[in-house]
């Protein structure tokens, strides 16, 4: 299903992405102390100003190693299965209630049954398909071909390039269409070009995964071979015009807003008037073309490529998409590659897992109506709005005293930061699922239908005002965002509740682990991506070009410190692609711990177990990131994404911080003070 963003941007700047490493949560467990740490994490054998990480979640990183059926393993992953376990509640009762036709119970339960029916979905087999498959088959021209890609668009596979609807970056009160590249199978473009061996035998693992789908669809082994290589060379020639992920980060490179004319100029051999008709958006006036060399090779290829090629290409994005909602030999096969292969996963989750996700996914604002109601009290959301607004108070505080910043832009900082929506817990308007059909009887079905449905619910923003009470996440989930072109900073219910924040823990924990989140998001507003929009998320420049040249002079120093830091041998951080998460967490952890100090003022500072108040704060931080990673899943994490491993994070920002070192006697010299320590706020 798309994303409510454009993929290019990475506009939702998340603290985390799922599936590599699952985030968000303290270990605030039972404890006899209730202090909302327990002292068995630790590994009292490393001092914390050689390693801190390793001093503070050691001994939890030696008692808890990683599930078969998870890429990794770390502090949050049971608050991940806390939330999964009361969301089954919720499935497995509206499964067997006798609730109203067209209701949210009923869409909720019979999605979540037609998921669990497995003889249903073993005896359908790939039969599901036979509609798209068919279409694909019978295409004789590239007009046919046209209305194919169109076709599978509307259903939400996003073949040859991906498109939606997104904030117009001139004018974020628009909505524009949004054309990006796309079209891969693999999680991006160096994946097809590196030229190392681990590279040319993942494109040969990758190749032979595509053979063995199109096998379990009907196709014979010599055919299916041949089906294979056409479509990596055609995602080969598609990757090639495709920018890296360092390039998609900035958003002047990725905005180019053309009128159907110039659009016409751009791909002429690829009629976009004809697309728009076919995706109900007749006489669209102007679209984003993210990266238009991608499309000129687009355009290029619809003429090079016969149309006997592009035939096994589509076919394999629908058998890609679809797989997993297919019977067991798909689901398997999907697994052995994207789960074994990529990420070093040794086992499937539990189906009642993958079910209960999967209705999260496509109905997740259904099942996160009743969840709030069920897991989460009103004292939550106000507990976690005041944390905010101490977190915004500390740095409206701060702002004044930056000496590289000239008055003219702090005015303009603060008139952002008061700018900023803070959305906490759940939408104020539920989405209305009222068009959205859900039957029991086929899984795959269902699952056409709600991506049918999204897409369409996208694309019909086009051309209308924004919506700013809309979310991009789903209330159970374990996760928090900052969208710079609505200004707005997103917490979940899903995090918001213990352990992860609890109110009865010590204050220094929950500033050190949901402060600190805050403040990661609120920095965001301020990062190398995020400082580019003003208040009302447009794309304008509101720095003096001094204040500019000084805040990217502070960022360099963020991107050689990430640089530096070995994932394993030959492979390091990509400190231009973690950027802005880095920012991030060193400016939201600067901003929690001020708030903290503030919070002390007239109070007794006493320790516990030892602790200090500060040090408590930094024992708050490390926990929400202690991790076990496969190194199969921490290299994809290296190559694709923009947040850096677990272990970086929790030590990287506090080797720059004067506070880590005085609250543990650090010293210069020590690896855990910087010889050029970063500042930003």
């Amino acid at each position: 299903m798309k994303n409510n963003r454009p993929r290019f941007l990475f506009l939702l700047v998340t603290l985390c992405v799922a599936g590599f490493v699952i985030l968000l949560s303290s270990h605030a467990t039972d404890t006899p102390s209730g202090w909302g740490f327990s002292t068995a994490n630790l590994d009292k054998s490393c001092k914390p100003c050689d390693d801190f990480y390793k001093f503070a979640m050691g001994g939890w990183m030696k008692n808890n190693p990683i599930p078969a059926d998870r890429p990794a393993w770390s502090t949050s992953a049971e608050l991940q299965e806390k939330n999964l376990a009361q969301l089954r509640q919720i499935t497995e009762v509206s499964a067997a209630a006798n609730a109203s036709r067209g209701s949210n119970e009923q869409k909720v339960g019979d999605f979540y049954a037609s998921c669990m029916d497995t003889a249903a979905i073993e005896a359908a087999g790939v039969k599901p398909l036979a509609g798209e498959l068919g279409a694909i088959e019978a295409m004789n021209d590239r007009n046919a071909l046209l209305a194919q890609v169109a076709a599978l668009h509307k259903e939400g596979i996003q073949a040859v390039f991906d498109f939606s609807s997104t904030q117009d970056f001139a004018d974020s009160t628009k909505v524009i269409g949004d054309a990006d590249q796309g079209g891969l199978g693999m999680p991006d473009r160096d994946y097809y070009l590196r030229d190392d061996d681990r590279s040319k035998q993942l494109r040969t693992d990758y190749v032979a995964h595509i053979t063995k789908m199109f096998q379990l669809a009907g196709d014979s082994a010599e055919k299916s071979a041949a089906e294979a290589r056409t479509v990596m060379n055609i995602e080969t020639s598609l990757a090639k015009a495709s920018l890296t992920n360092v390039q998609l980060r900035d958003p002047q490179a990725n905005y180019h807003k053309l009128s159907t004319a110039q659009l016409k100029e751009l791909t002429p051999d690829w009629s976009w008037e004809s697309f728009f008709a076919a995706v109900n958006l007749p006489g669209l006036p102007e679209t984003n073309i993210g990266q238009p060399d991608f499309f000129k090779e687009m355009n290029r290829q619809l003429t090079a490529t016969p149309l006997a090629d592009w035939k096994p290409y589509l076919r394999w994005h629908v058998l890609h998409a679809a797989a997993p909602g297919l019977s067991d030999n798909f689901v398997q096969e999907n697994f052995n590659f994207y789960g074994k292969r990529l990420s070093g996963t040794a086992e499937l989750q539990p189906r009642w897992k993958r079910c209960v996700q999967s209705v999260n996914r496509n109905v997740g604002e259904a099942l996160g109506q009743v969840y709030v109601e069920r897991f989460f009290p009103p004292a939550a959301k106000a507990h976690a709005l005041e944390m905010v607004h101490n977190l915004l108070a500390a740095l409206r505080s701060d702002i004044p005293t930056l000496s590289w910043m000239s008055p003219e832009t702090k005015k303009a900082a603060i008139a952002k930061m008061e700018a900023f929506n803070i959305k906490i817990g759940y939408p104020d308007k539920w989405r209305d699922y009222s068009k959205l059909d859900i039957e029991r009887t086929s899984y795959a079905a269902n699952i056409r239908r709600a991506t049918t449905f999204e897409n369409s619910r996208e694309l019909a923003k086009i051309g209308k005002p924004v919506d700013r009470n809309e979310w991009g996440m789903t209330p159970p989930t374990v996760n928090a965002y900052y969208n710079p072109t609505m200004n707005e900073i997103v917490f979940p219910a899903g995090i918001l509740q213990p352990p992860f924040y609890d109110p009865k823990s010590d204050d220094a924990i929950n500033y050190g682990g949901m402060g600190a989140v805050i403040g990661h998001e609120v920095s965001h507003g301020f990062d190398d991506q995020g400082s580019q929009f003003d208040p009302q998320g447009n794309l304008r420049n509101w720095w003096t070009a001094d204040d500019r040249k000084n805040f990217d002079t502070r960022a360099t120093c963020v991107e050689k410190q990430f640089d530096t830091y070995e994932v394993e041998p030959g492979l390091h951080q990509n400190g231009k692609l973690v950027l802005g998460e880095s920012i991030g967490d060193l400016g939201g952890l600067s901003i929690a711990y001020a708030a903290y100090e503030k919070s002390l003022e007239g109070k007794p500072r006493k320790e516990i177990e030892g602790f200090t108040p500060e040090q408590r704060f930094f024992l708050g931080w490390a926990q929400v990131w202690g991790a076990n990673q496969r190194p199969e899943a921490a290299r994809l994490q290296a190559n694709t994404n923009p947040h850096p491993l677990a272990r970086f994070r929790g030590n990287g920002p506090l080797s720059d911080m004067d506070a880590f070192a005085a609250a543990f006697g650090c010293k210069k010299g020590d690896a855990m003070v910087r010889e050029q320590s970063c500042k930003i706020w």
